[in-house]
């Protein structure tokens, strides 16, 4: 059945196909809704006070924002926060508090770095607090909101910190008086040399998938077949019907 229209046919049959195919492709990538890393508003640093205000909980949008920020360290404030998990592993945070340099000064909760071991993290805010009075500095680094605090274990160190609770902070950091605190931190980008720079990755973001879309997919795949079949069924009872009528011929032809 090499005829020239069966032939025609049969590309029509399969730029059909195609067609429907790149439909059920486009149908299955619509399926998937996602954002990457890059594209997403949280990667792309801003300001710290065009995305958070003192006083309130930090929005949900802005949690996991990367922020920038100048301002100067309190000499006195630097201090450990236990139960740090990092790359899997347990240990120990040093924290420091910020004041910004804008109008009006807030404070800030900065997390400096981590480190596994407790005299090291211990060693690293003495040092710290017992520097000269802080000079501005510029810290960059991702926004998260302040953790609710927690009571110590009863058998515990009644003075441990293991939260980075902005509560609990301000009543433990010096001067506070009536400036304004952002109730989150700063997980900062950069660590003092003795510390570990803290693990913290984008805020991931949930993969869904629209099974109308995939349904669709599925039809587009099924179509793209159907015109093949559809071909090859039109060429078979073509040629059965030529084979039908050649055998007459030569059954008449005999008689």
């Amino acid at each position: 059945m090499r005829e020239p229209r069966w032939i025609a046919m049969l590309v029509l049959a399969l730029a059909v196909s195609g067609a429907f195919a790149w439909l059920g492709q486009w149908q299955l990538e619509r399926a998937v809704i996602s954002t990457e890393t890059v594209d997403q508003p949280t990667e792309r640093t801003r300001a710290l006070e065009d995305v958070a205000d003192t006083g309130g909980p930090i929005p949900d949008g802005v949690i996991g924002q990367l922020v920038e920020v100048n301002g100067s360290y309190v000499p006195g404030d630097f201090l450990v926060v236990s139960e740090r998990v990092n790359l899997g592993a347990n240990g120990y945070w040093v924290a420091g508090h910020l004041v910004t340099e804008t109008e009006p000064e807030a404070s800030i909760a900065v997390a400096l770095g981590w480190t596994e071991d407790r005299e090291v993290a211990e060693q690293t805010a003495a040092e710290l607090n017992a520097g000269a009075e802080a000079s501005a500095v510029e810290i960059s680094g991702r926004l998260n909101a302040s953790q609710a605090p927690e009571m110590p274990d009863e058998d515990g160190d009644p003075f441990e910190i293991t939260m980075m609770s902005t509560a609990a902070f301000v009543n433990i950091w010096t001067e506070i008086g009536d400036r304004p605190v952002y109730n989150g931190y700063i997980v900062a980008d950069d660590a003092p040399a003795s510390l570990t720079v803290i693990d913290a990755p984008p805020v991931e973001e949930e993969v869904s998938l629209n099974w109308l879309n995939i349904f669709y997919a599925i039809e587009w795949a099924v179509f793209a077949g159907f015109a093949i079949f559809v071909w090859f069924h039109l060429v078979k009872d073509a040629k059965s019907r030529r084979d039908e009528e050649a055998e007459l011929e030569r059954t008449e032809s005999g008689t």
